[in-house]
């Protein structure tokens, strides 16, 4: 079984860095990532925001969104949540 409640705590600790590597040409505005949406033709930050509390995000301009670290890393990744979860569970070393 997946822990997902325990990779996502890890991940919310780590979200800064996660963040600056998955998405480079973003910043810190407030409690929030903004970036553009790697996934689609996004010409500039602004629709598409992390909040670095909670790990929720969202792009405003297309609907889709997430409640977690988890869900954010299988958006971004292309992938399915358990595989997202593994990848992210061997990144920070969560066993």
């Amino acid at each position: 079984m997946i822990d997902f409640a325990r990779i996502n705590a890890a991940a919310l600790t780590s979200l800064p860095v996660l963040l600056s590597r998955w998405l480079p040409d973003g910043r810190r505005e407030g409690g929030e990532w903004v970036a553009r949406n790697p996934r689609r033709a996004d010409r500039k930050p602004g629709s598409f925001s992390v909040n670095m509390t909670t790990g929720k995000w969202a792009d405003f301009a297309t609907g889709d969104r997430g409640g977690d670290v988890v869900s954010l890393a299988a958006f971004l990744s292309g992938t399915g949540q358990v595989e997202a979860a593994h990848s992210l569970a061997d990144m920070l070393g969560v066993r």
